[in-house]
């Protein structure tokens, strides 16, 4: 057997410093690598070959410190602790150099074999700011290289740098932060005991700090991995409680001591950044500043946002239609070569109808009507996202958030939802407070996702703006689906308040966003990352349920009970409680039915309505519209099928979701039970004044 040539490396960083887009660029793995801090929740690991030696990199959560405060800190500073890395790479980012050394200083103290990334450095030259690379290196002790990985610059010399630096036998001698006497007096007594616990496990002078500032996190991980537990350690903890004391007669309260130790830190940070960083003012600095005054300040950025969702909206409508209807034709063309297929095999028609009929024609509607919509929102959405402005979004959504007593990072959960309720429940892991998690996964399905829109699209058009299809007609309908989801936007609000003052108790944690700056999107990135990890992925997964849906539905239209259909039976059940929430028991049977995907809800009606076995396509909304108006749908309807359709049960994946995130049952109910609850009670309230007032 060979020896073994695989080197483990950390990739650690503050967040949005590029460090995820170095990963990808180190390794080819899509890693996502949107503009907004803490995107990176879970560590991803990537393979890169380098010399003879094949090394595995770890891309850590982004986090501002290893002094655990929130998941992400304690999933970093666990991995350098325990997952056995022979060396670290730390990205900074060029821009803010002085704010990413305090990491810096923090891993050096846990890992000297560390090599410093300074990336962004494009980024800083626009905007006059100068890295003196060699000084910071004599500064730090280590080496420094710096990069722009979104061009992959700089690479090779990293990875020569790494291999370098973990080749050495003896490993480079890092800065080291001097705390004020009394710390350094207190852990220099603790050094000695800690050296022959540990044997090299870890730093004895690191973990000697950690155990005066009292860590319990810490604490349970070294019980953990390494069956150690300091606190059941007489001797160990004899001289912790003694350092303690002598900390406190001189004036250093134990709950005081990490304040010292980070004002050490950034002290040293400022130092060394003075030392190797000049600035000048430059243009690009003050076009940020020009773009922030519009985007972020109250009266101009709100309509800005409004406007830039109802554009991103119409183009969406717009855009979809044309090549929708050819996707259609295509797929629907193939189901009749299909169809020919069966009837040459002699197939049974029970057989071609269940499989074609059922499971391929649904397939096929969910794939020409999600398709284009997501193949331009996604990249719309996800160019923003490139451009910086989604955290702008969530600086303005962050007072109302706190108002409602939740996280300010629940505005951009909210917005991943716009595109996948699934995908918004999986990105609130960025929470770190546990019961503001919740709050947004159970509220994440209040905002329409991209399989809410076309039945959204359909009744506002039909009924509100009229079947033209002028850019009028679109502008209008884009405006009225926005006037829907900020209606969305306020219920999320509300029960956001709703839970937090009642089942999920508590107070709003602050948080850190960082106004990453502006960047020219990379439109070629955009769209392929765009189309496979979001557009294709989402489409998959909607293909997954609509399949088997296709067939149970076909055998509910086409099972006889009796002398009528399973379906004709379940309307008819479901007909007392759709009239008195001002719609029918057809529509309410469709949306039941389009549990696995919100994209089916109309098609299941049009079926109902037939009285066919199969789920049907309308040559256009005129022709649905007259279809409908003759089964008895008024303005009425349409307002109640439009609050329905805003507030109803989530998808089946999306409920998947949520139960995988949440572990627990009773969350996943709720977060059924929620939106279900605010629709029925709008629906019956809109249906009921209307009848009073005579208007229905």
């Amino acid at each position: 057997m060979g020896l073994d040539r695989t080197r483990v490396v950390a990739l650690a960083g503050n967040p949005n410093v590029g460090k995820s887009t170095l990963f990808n660029a180190l390794t080819g793995l899509r890693q996502h690598t949107g503009n907004w801090p803490g995107k990176t929740v879970t560590t991803a690991q990537g393979r890169c070959r380098h010399g003879a030696w094949d090394y595995v990199l770890v891309d850590l959560p982004g986090t501002y410190s290893l002094m655990a405060r929130s998941a992400e800190e304690a999933a970093a500073r666990d991995f350098f602790c325990f997952g056995g890395a022979h060396g670290a790479v730390v990205v900074c980012d060029a821009t803010c150099l002085e704010r990413n050394l305090n990491l810096v200083l923090q891993v050096l103290e846990l890992q000297n074999r560390t090599v410093v990334c300074v990336n962004l450095l494009d980024e800083a030259a626009r905007k006059g700011i100068q890295v003196d690379l060699p000084a910071l290196s004599r500064r730090l002790g280590v080496p420094v290289v710096g990069t722009c990985a979104g061009r992959e610059e700089g690479l090779e010399e990293l990875l020569d740098r790494v291999e370098e630096t973990l080749d050495r036998e003896q490993p480079p001698a890092p800065l080291t932060v001097r705390y004020p006497p009394p710390v350094e007096f207190a852990a220099a007594e603790l050094v000695p005991l800690l050296e022959r616990k540990l044997k090299g496990r870890l730093p004895a002078r690191w973990t000697a700090l950690r155990l005066l500032e009292g860590d319990p996190g810490l604490l349970d991980a070294l019980s953990a991995a390494l069956d150690w537990d300091p606190r059941t350690d007489g001797p160990v903890w004899a001289q912790v409680e003694r350092a303690r004391a002598q900390l406190a007669h001189a004036g250093l309260d134990p709950a005081e001591l990490n304040g010292v130790l980070v004002a050490a830190l950034l002290d040293a940070a400022r130092a060394a950044a003075r030392e190797a960083v000049t600035v000048r003012r430059s243009p690009a600095e003050d076009r940020d500043r020009r773009l922030d005054r519009l985007l972020t300040r109250r009266y101009t950025a709100i309509p800005l946002m409004l406007l830039l969702l109802a554009g991103v909206l119409w183009l969406t409508i717009q855009g979809a239609n044309y090549p929708s209807a050819l996707l259609s034709r295509a797929l629907f063309w193939f189901q009749d070569r299909l169809s020919q297929l069966f009837f040459w095999l002699g197939a049974p028609e029970w057989l071609h109808g269940a499989l074609v009929l059922g499971v391929y024609r649904v397939l096929a509607w969910v794939v020409s009507v999600m398709l284009p919509p997501m193949a331009i929102f996604f990249p719309l959405f996800t160019l923003l996202e490139d451009f910086g402005y989604l955290p702008r979004v969530a600086f303005l959504l962050d007072h109302a958030f706190q108002k409602a007593r939740a996280c300010g990072k629940q505005a951009l959960t909210m917005c991943m939802g716009f595109g996948c309720n699934a995908a918004g429940v999986v990105g609130c892991r960025i929470i770190d407070s546990p019961r503001e998690r919740l709050i947004a996964m159970l509220t994440n399905s209040f905002v329409p996702c991209n399989g809410r829109f076309p039945t959204l699209i359909a009744v506002i058009t039909m009924f509100f703006v009229g079947a033209g299809e002028g850019m009028w007609a679109g502008m209008a309908a884009a405006l009225l689906l926005t006037g829907v989801i900020l209606l969305g936007v306020l219920a999320t609000f509300l029960v956001s308040r709703l839970l937090s003052a009642t089942v999920l108790k508590g107070v709003p944690s602050s948080f850190t966003l960082e106004l990453p700056p502006y960047r020219r999107p990379r439109v070629g990135q955009v769209l392929v990352r765009s189309i496979l990890d979001r557009t294709i992925f989402v489409l998959g997964r909607a293909a997954a349920v609509a399949a088997p849906a296709g067939l149970i539905i076909w055998l509910c239209a086409n099972v006889q009970v009796g002398d009528a259909t399973l379906l004709v039976r379940i309307t008819g059940l479901l007909d007392p409680l759709g009239r008195l929430l001002g719609l029918d028991g057809v529509i309410l049977t469709a949306f039941l039915l389009g549990f696995p995907a919100n994209e089916i809800v109309i098609p299941i009606a049009l079926m109902a309505y037939l009285s066919t076995g199969t789920i049907q396509e309308m040559e256009g909304l005129g022709a649905l519209h007259q279809l409908l108006v003759e089964h008895g749908w008024t303005w009425l309807t349409a307002v109640c099928t439009l609050l329905f359709s805003l507030f109803h049960w989530p998808c089946s994946t999306t409920c998947l979701s949520i139960a995988r995130e949440s572990g627990s049952p009773k969350w996943t109910l709720l977060a059924v039970v929620l939106p279900t609850g605010v629709g029925m009670l709008l629906c019956f309230s809109v249906a009921a004044v209307a009848r009073l007032l005579g208007l229905a």
